[in-house]
């Protein structure tokens, strides 16, 4: 969606409301109480009426919009601003372009996107050819990292995050030429360099035992041929980052340089957000306009709490 075809939907309030009950309505409603689907809408209440036990959900209930006093058109204009860029948008931007007085619920707002989005990412799987490695991210360093370090406020520090890509080998007929392809990604911060972090984190991500995973040679990784198919490890160097790991380190560097370039800090206890934003995006990237109603569709289906 455009910033014209945006404005052409949604001219107010209501027109958000309506939109939002049309992809809700498709979703389905569950009721808290009895666990029913079958409900009335109640137009003058904007709420659903639960037809076996008449208790009531709100539009918001049940979505990342939960208590938010911020309006739909709020909500739909940050979703139109984050789904129509590759890089993301700080909240400050946000709260700039969108004319508000209070930082605080534009980035509790964001943040909530962000989630729904990792959440979203979370319902599927890798398959077929894995590459993996990792990745140091720049984040703010501790508070107590800064009483003891001359940098003061602006000390920096790192955090290792998991990169996997699901990539293919295709190989041209007529040339006998191979060459990698990638379809989609996950990343996700590790709390430290053990092995058991390491092969939960894969294992979370992967459809079935039945796959191939291409690593360096890093001792995190001893213990991964034992629950996939084959494990094929390299001798990290120039060569294994061009070609063997190639798509894992493309996203690495795309992700430092989108959050150098967008945001002022990120602390680590919300690197995995920002994370969930750039996968995300990255994952849908050939989805065009149609990303928006996707996001749509993650913030009522997210748990928001």
């Amino acid at each position: 969606m455009n910033i014209f075809s945006f404005g052409v939907h949604f001219t107010d309030e209501r027109s958000c409301r309506l939109h939002f009950k049309e992809q809700r309505d498709r979703e389905g409603v569950v009721c808290k109480r009895c666990e029913s689907t079958d409900h009335y809408w109640l137009q003058n209440k904007w709420s659903y009426q639960c037809k076996s036990c008449n208790s009531r959900v709100s539009l918001r209930s049940g979505t990342i919009m939960e208590s938010s006093k911020l309006s739909f058109m709020v909500w739909y204009k940050t979703i139109f601003l984050l789904s129509t860029t590759k890089k993301g948008f700080s909240s400050k931007e946000i709260q700039r372009q969108l004319g508000l007085k209070r930082y605080e619920p534009v980035w509790a707002m964001v943040h909530k996107l962000r989630k729904a989005m990792g959440q979203r990412e979370d319902r599927y799987t890798l398959e077929g050819m894995i590459e993996m490695d990792e990745g140091y991210f720049t984040i703010e360093a501790p508070q107590e990292a800064h009483k003891t370090q001359k940098a003061g406020r602006g000390s920096k520090t790192k955090s290792n995050v998991m990169i996997m890509a699901e990539s293919t080998i295709l190989e041209d007929l007529d040339t006998g030429k191979t060459e990698r392809q990638c379809r989609y990604f996950k990343a996700k911060v590790l709390e430290d360099h053990q092995v058991d972090g390491t092969d939960k984190t894969l294992k979370n991500a992967l459809a079935d035992d039945q796959i191939i995973v291409f690593t360096d040679k890093s001792t995190s990784y001893v213990n991964i041929a034992d629950y996939v198919e084959i494990h094929i490890s390299e001798k990290s160097n120039e060569q294994t980052t061009k070609e063997t790991l190639k798509w894992v380190h493309i996203a690495i560097s795309n992700a430092k340089r989108n959050f150098v370039g967008t945001y002022h800090k990120i602390k680590r206890k919300y690197l995995q957000l920002y994370l969930n934003e750039f996968v995300y995006k990255l994952n849908r990237r050939y989805f065009g306009e149609r990303i928006f109603d996707r996001l749509i569709i993650a913030s009522i289906t997210a748990n928001g709490h």
